[in-house]
């Protein structure tokens, strides 16, 4: 049993395409679709397994794009285990200009999750045969599932032993920090929502992030900066860790490398500083791709060499 859990509750089928030139009101003609599986979690497992981490996918499908994400996975080896519901998984659709490379992403409603339905996720994260050593919580709710749903699968994964890595934002993450977790992975933006302010600046990043520590509602805060990089907080530690410098094709996906890239190096024996570095030489090398294709192994290599001469004394 892998010791890694990655659960999507919204999870999609990405759909995507290129297009010479995006006009209104032209039949516009597109290249040979390609379909990947998305969602939080289900991308987490796919960029795990890129750095030689077995994980498990839980999550719901139903109808034909269910069946076809459960193919598409199959197709990358990863294991998972999805809970049969009524509704259809839905389809994002992406289309690049190719004349401007610009991106347009078009994001679908998900499936209401039913209440019964619900409890069918919670029941199979419960009968794993054994509680995972990580949890990893990603992505946005799908349509009937309230932010309560998550703060009762954070308090089963607890007292179950497991460490819970929660990246979700609004409401959903505001909830699950009230039933206090391991590690969250949000952008200043989000940490500006959380502080109750509408921007920080650098120095009130590092004190809000200190905060949610001292209150007992992650035990790590790993903020991503963007360009800048990105700042981990602990009780003990401040961690700042520089940006590498790439040159950017793509944002899709950076998150959700960046999350596989710290659980990665939680679940080896990583040490935090290191751990951190590889979450950032992750999220940096899947900006390097075009459209919503993850990193390349290699480029991970290759950036979190270059990052770990950035480590404090203490950690080399």
């Amino acid at each position: 049993m892998p010791r890694i859990v990655t659960l999507t509750l919204n999870p999609t089928v990405d759909k995507s395409t290129t297009a010479d030139h995006i006009i209104p009101d032209q039949k516009l003609r597109c290249a040979a679709p390609r379909f990947e599986p998305g969602g939080g979690g289900i991308n987490v497992s796919r960029a795990l397994r890129r750095l030689g981490s077995e994980s498990v996918a839980v999550f719901p499908a139903g109808g034909p794009t269910g069946q076809q994400l459960q193919e598409l996975l199959a197709q990358e080896q990863i294991q998972q285990l999805p809970i049969a519901i009524a509704g259809r998984t839905r389809e994002n659709f992406i289309v690049v200009d190719s004349s401007s490379s610009q991106q347009y992403r078009f994001g679908m409603p998900g499936t209401e999750l039913t209440m019964a339905e619900q409890q069918q996720v919670l029941a199979a994260l419960q009968a794993l045969p054994e509680a995972p050593e990580f949890l990893v919580i990603s992505g946005s709710l799908p349509p009937g599932v309230e932010p309560d749903f998550l703060a009762e699968i954070v308090r089963w994964a607890k007292q179950a032993g497991t460490k819970v890595i929660a990246d979700t934002s609004g409401p959903a993450l505001q909830r699950v920090l009230q039933e206090g977790v391991y590690l969250i992975k949000p952008n200043v933006g989000e940490l500006s929502k959380m502080a109750g302010v509408e921007e920080l600046d650098n120095l009130a990043v590092t004190e809000a992030a200190q905060q949610l520590v001292r209150d007992s509602k992650a035990e790590v805060v790993v903020v991503s900066l963007g360009p800048q990089g990105a700042c981990v907080v602990t009780a003990d530690t401040i961690d700042h860790i520089p940006a590498p410098a790439v040159k950017k094709r793509s944002t899709v996906g950076a998150g959700d490398s960046m999350v596989a890239g710290l659980v990665h190096g939680l679940s080896t024996g990583l040490s935090l500083p290191e751990t951190a570095r590889l979450g950032v030489a992750c999220g940096s090398a899947a900006t390097m791709n075009p459209g919503t294709e993850l990193f390349r192994k290699p480029d991970v290599d290759r950036l979190y060499a270059w990052l770990c001469q950035t480590l404090p004394a203490q950690a080399v």
